[in-house]
């Protein structure tokens, strides 16, 4: 059933109607379709609820919560003295003199039970979203380390810890294992250092940060539940750094190829993703491959290991902006570059976006949010400087990252209750720290990563990466895009927005269901790009793969204009050149290249076959012939069809949805092709792709999974 934006009261007091009226013979009216208001009303409570379901209030509890108003024409004042009145009818408690006033949102914070907020949805039409009111980092901070001592065994009882067989290992400053936190999921075996008069205890703190947030995430949230902590992971440390000084820039490719050479020889029938947060210290390669980079792409692609190569995924940060340029935010971010290497090409790189946005103590005074809610974080740096449609889209994904204040006098500061809690590395002074900047997305992006692949151990790498990007979106507070008098945005306004927060933030919940229910089609395969010509010195394009997608074509068609998007994500590790020629050019920095393409409304098969060899023995870029359906796609193939993972939403009708049910994948020019003296011209190339559909009706059982490999054919072009 779908409901506009806005109508949800009109929704339930339908619902309500529908129960209290009854039949002559006594029964409820309708009482078949709506055996139970009260678990519609919790349905659509969940709905507007932007929390861990576990915190919504139970029974008649009253509780802290935030309610996000939606404001027009810049009329707080009368929404707030509406939701003052609503909430006073129906018993709501809400705070004296906090709330955040933001454009277009008004935040209040209030006490409130189960049904109290569920009335309020029924009267309030000027409701966004409801979350749980939040403990900050500096709550914990504060408290003396006995009491520190409490609330982490409160916690421990709480942990229920499997050991799937995935590890996510951190290459840092080390670790001090020793945590009660962290001892049951990382033992001393596997604390590793590539230096050994480094020892592998971490000195400065940011390892055993790093850890703690790839194993709970922010515990603010976990000492603010009391529902059991499940882990499916363990951890992994790699002492990258030395407790002094720095080590050589140009060896930082090799040490983090040994960092995961370390942990691979201790445990080696581990499944394990790699999480990084150590970069260089500015952006001027500007998206260029360097040593580092490039090492982690051969990390990454197994290039040069045996037996068919051993691919990994490599979780990175950004990198983040200078304290320096700070008070330029928020151009700051867009002339600041992502950091090497976060430009490789099969890591997944990671910024940041914030929600730590009320400030709820009245001590900081006349103090600003530097950000606002689901903004871009003032650390996060970006690829919008690079050059256009030539280098991977960096970040691919956002996650929190934390905010900072600015004082009347221009001051900014870092303040604790901005940041996320983790384990900290002096566990006798205090048991928590404060972690914040692309540190913190990183090891919340690996956390996210290992939960994923513990629900499907046998995805392949390139799958989980792909999963992660599938699901990120931009939510409307985010979308930094102008609008034309018809509510468009042209593509440059989308590529603005990709090269700042990537796909945007990943659905968790939808990740880790995504192989049940909510995705249409996963395939991994396995295609040859090229062969050699016969008769001929030359090489050329040897296969195409084409996939009769399973669309419930009937149902579409039934839903006739209403509006419906398939989004297409495709993910491969492509092997770096071995050489600089390569890197001034995208089209040799990669062993091959993948793109993706579906057959237009009403166009034959044929025809599509005969457009995607077009494409796929086109000499240069694959945007010949391709045109044909170009507006349909939200970002458009210039500028998703760069790196290795490209996703794209295309828009259109049920019906012609319906008719568009084939999707081609076909190889481009990479430098196994180019120089085939090198042996590879034909290697198989692995990849992962993932379909799937939505329209606004729920009346149509559209998420039902067909299969999890489906099958599929292989085209041979002809020149």
């Amino acid at each position: 059933m779908f409901v506009p934006t806005g109508k949800n009261g009109i929704f339930l007091k339908k619902i309500t109607e529908y129960a209290e009226q009854t039949t002559p013979k006594g029964s409820p009216k309708h009482n078949k379709l709506w055996t139970s208001v009260r678990g519609i009303r919790r349905a659509t409570l969940e709905s507007m609820w932007r929390d861990d379901l576990d915190l919504i209030p139970q029974n008649d509890v009253k509780v802290l919560c935030e309610i996000w108003l939606r404001v027009t024409d810049k009329n707080y004042l009368a929404i707030e003295k509406r939701f003052r009145e609503i909430a006073a009818h129906i018993g709501i408690e809400v705070e004296l003199n906090k709330l955040l006033c933001f454009p277009e949102l008004l935040i209040l914070l209030v006490r409130a039970s189960y049904d109290n907020l569920c009335e309020l949805i029924e009267e309030s039409p000027d409701l966004a979203e409801i979350r749980r009111a939040k403990k900050t980092a500096r709550d914990f901070l504060e408290l003396e380390n006995k009491v520190q001592a409490a609330r982490v065994e409160a916690l421990k009882a709480r942990l229920n810890i499997t050991d799937t067989n995935v590890a996510v290992c951190i290459l840092d400053t080390g670790v001090n294992n020793g945590h009660p936190l962290l001892a049951p999921v990382l033992r001393d075996e596997d604390c590793h250092t590539i230096n050994p008069d480094w020892g592998t205890a971490d000195r400065g703190g940011h390892g055993t940060l790093m850890c703690g947030t790839a194993t709970f995430g922010d515990i603010v949230e976990c000492l603010s539940s009391e529902a059991s902590i499940i882990v499916k992971h363990r951890l992994e440390s790699v002492k990258i750094l030395p407790n002094s000084g720095k080590n050589d820039p140009d060896m930082y490719g090799y040490l983090t190829i040994q960092a995961i050479s370390r942990a691979e020889t201790q445990a080696p029938e581990r499944i394990r993703i790699g999480c990084m947060a150590v970069s260089t210290e500015d952006g001027r390669d500007k998206g260029r491959p360097t040593s580092w980079s490039a090492a982690i792409d051969k990390l990454s692609s197994g290039y040069d290991d045996s037996d068919d190569g051993n691919r990994r995924l490599m979780i990175v940060s950004a990198g983040n902006v200078a304290q320096s340029q700070w008070s330029k935010y928020p151009k700051s971010n867009t002339s600041y570059s992502i950091h090497d290497p976060g430009q490789s090409w099969n890591a997944l790189t990671v910024g940041s976006i914030t929600t730590k946005c009320f400030l709820s103590d009245e001590n900081l005074g006349d103090c600003q949010l530097l950000a606002q809610p689901n903004q871009l974080s003032p650390f996060s740096s970006t690829s919008c400087s690079w050059e256009k449609n030539k280098w991977p889209i960096k970040p691919e994904i956002v996650l929190e990252g934390g905010n900072l204040l600015q004082d009347p006098d221009g001051l900014i500061s870092n303040d604790p209750a901005l940041s996320l809690l983790s384990t900290g590395h002096q566990p006798r002074k205090s048991l928590f720290d404060s972690i914040n900047a692309t540190s913190a997305s990183t090891a919340l992006a690996a956390r996210m990563a290992a939960q994923v692949q513990a629900r499907y151990p046998d995805a392949w790498p390139e799958t989980i990466r792909a999963l992660l990007v599938h699901t990120a979106d931009w939510s409307e507070e985010r979308q930094l895009l102008p609008v034309n008098e018809n509510g468009e945005s042209n593509r440059g306004d989308y590529r603005k927005l990709l090269r700042s927060c990537g796909y945007g933030l990943p659905n968790f919940n939808r990740a880790l269901e995504s192989a049940a229910n909510s995705l249409t089609m996963i395939s991994e395969a396995k295609i040859q790009p090229y062969k050699k010509r016969e008769n001929s010195s030359g090489y050329a394009t040897k296969h195409m793969h084409l996939y009769q997608l399973p669309w419930p074509k009937e149902e579409l068609l039934q839903l006739g204009e209403i509006s419906a998007t398939l989004r297409i994500t495709l993910s491969y590790f492509v092997e770096p050149s071995p050489g600089e020629r390569g890197w001034k050019d995208r089209y040799r920095y990669q062993s091959y290249g993948l793109r993706f393409d579906v057959n237009r409304s009403r166009e034959s098969l044929e025809n599509f076959e005969v457009r995607l060899n077009k494409a796929a023995l086109a000499e240069e870029d694959e945007n010949v012939a391709r045109s044909g359906d170009s507006r349909r796609w939200t970002i458009g193939a210039q500028t998703r069809d760069v790196g290795s993972i490209h996703s794209d939403r295309w828009k259109g009708t049920a019906a012609q949805l319906a008719t568009c049910n084939y999707i081609g994948v076909y190889p481009v020019i990479g430098w196994w092709r180019e120089r085939h003296w090198l042996g590879r011209w034909n290697e198989e190339a692995r990849y992962s792709l993932i379909v799937s559909i939505e329209t606004p009706s729920e009346e149509v059982d559209i998420y039902t999974p067909v299969t999890f490999q489906p099958e599929i054919r292989i085209i041979p072009p002809t020149a």
